[in-house]
């Protein structure tokens, strides 16, 4: 697996994960992938360090922090290059315009497991207050904008292009949050 750096049109950046290079040029084309921030499907990769080792040498004296963690980089063909912990440069992020380099920052494990617990509720919520439809969505999501059934909450399943024709006729809809446990 490859981690890629992703940025949108507007400027918001995040992180993907693919199999390969072919992978995200594959998913991009089919309009899979979208900033989770702003719904763009306009999303690229981002500017990446390298990863470039120092001699071994200097690889011994090197006691930081972040010494002990291995890192990925994309070489510009594409290439997954992992550099073993001993060798792996500090992570940073070019600031757009200002040429100044900043430092990744991991996030707080007790923000994400509290996060995960309120996408949780969320989930277990909508859930409890709506009819399973099953592959019908879209149909009854339509059904009822155009006021042919009763308005109700509603999940279900639909395909990426069902989504899209859905907010072409004006009826908003959103994904159910997935929880870490269903990607198992």
């Amino acid at each position: 697996m490859i981690k890629f750096s992703l940025q949108c049109e507007a400027g918001h950046g995040f992180e993907g994960w693919f199999r390969n290079s072919d992978d995200f040029d594959s998913q991009k084309a089919r309009g899979f992938l979208q900033c989770p921030a702003c719904g763009s499907e306009h999303v690229s990769k981002a500017l990446m360090a390298p990863a470039i080792s120092g001699t071994r040498t200097q690889d011994k004296n090197h006691n930081s922090p972040q010494s002990s963690v291995p890192r990925e980089a994309v070489t510009d063909d594409g290439a997954k290059e992992t550099t073993p912990p001993s060798q792996a440069p500090v992570p940073a992020t070019i600031a757009q315009g200002s040429g100044e380099q900043s430092l990744a920052v991991q996030p707080d494990l007790s923000q994400q497991t509290e996060i995960v617990q309120k996408l949780r509720e969320l989930r277990d919520k909508v859930v409890a207050n709506s009819d399973y439809v099953g592959d019908k969505f879209a149909d009854e999501a339509r059904k009822m904008h155009f006021n042919e059934t009763e308005t109700r909450g509603i999940y279900g399943h639909a395909t990426l292009q069902e989504v899209k024709e859905l907010s072409e006729d004006g009826i908003d809809c959103l994904p159910l949050p997935i929880l870490p446990e269903e990607r198992n």
